[in-house]
């Protein structure tokens, strides 16, 4: 299935009390691989932030001032997340601020997760690391995922941090390759963690020297399979012994 790692920013932490979305993230996962494509759109939430999240996201009303309102990018970002599934970190607050938002669009009782499938990774985290921190901080030091761009949250980098989070917590590797299309208004394409290897683009990728390894170093290879066969006997990743074993051997 198609999965979109999203991420949000606010004014501040509940939707009921006129808090809004200011800031909407990303990022297109499709079997296993990271593709390249992303949603970010800043928004006028025609209101301040509150103090503790401007120490957050920084995002600061002047900068947003001349954004699209809500209304305006709705349509553009439920096309982007349609038919996917949709990876957060603490969805309920996410959804709850996008149901907000889009009954204000579409009427009241507005649901996302009525239309999209939701897997929250905080859940998944507090399954597998109980009673530990499980911020995306600590997630990322958990699990060796380069949060080093992270001074101040940003929806898109979070997003992107944790789609590498989650192709890690589930045990699939990140792909090697991603595409550099995007959808959406917002940073330029330079800013979103490029530098990874994760992100090569795959103009650059198809320059990269392939070497294959020479008759003198499969030999030694060969030899190195042989000492561990010897000493373990039975080795159930060796198709030669696997072969010896089906024929009586």
């Amino acid at each position: 299935m198609r999965k979109i790692v999203l991420d949000t920013e606010t004014t501040g932490l509940d939707p009921a009390q006129g808090n809004r979305i200011i800031e909407i993230g990303c990022v297109e996962i499709i079997g296993r691989k990271l593709t390249g494509r992303h949603y970010h759109q800043y928004i006028n939430p025609e209101r301040d932030s509150e103090e503790g999240a401007l120490g957050v996201h920084g995002i600061t009303t002047e900068f947003l001032a001349d954004k699209p309102l809500f209304a305006q990018i709705a349509e553009s970002f439920l096309a982007f997340i349609d038919g996917a599934e949709l990876i957060i970190h603490n969805a309920p607050f996410d959804i709850a601020f996008l149901d907000s938002e889009l009954s204000r669009v579409y009427g009241e009782g507005f649901s996302v997760a009525a239309k999209n499938p939701v897997t929250d990774t905080l859940v998944m985290a507090k399954e597998r690391h109980p009673g530990q921190r499980n911020n995306l901080d600590a997630l990322c030091k958990r699990y060796d995922v380069d949060n080093s761009q992270r001074d101040l949250h940003g929806a898109l980098l979070d997003a992107e941090i944790l789609a590498d989070l989650y192709l890690t917590m589930t045990g699939g590797q990140v792909s090697l390759l991603a595409g550099s299309q995007s959808e959406g208004g917002g940073r330029a394409a330079g800013s979103i963690r490029d530098a990874s290897i994760r992100r090569i683009d795959p103009a650059v990728a198809a320059r990269l020297l392939v070497l294959s390894a020479t008759a003198d170093e499969l030999s030694l290879h060969e030899e190195q399979l042989a000492a561990i066969r010897k000493k373990a006997g039975h080795c159930v990743w060796d198709g030669e012994a696997s072969n010896a074993s089906s024929q009586g051997t």
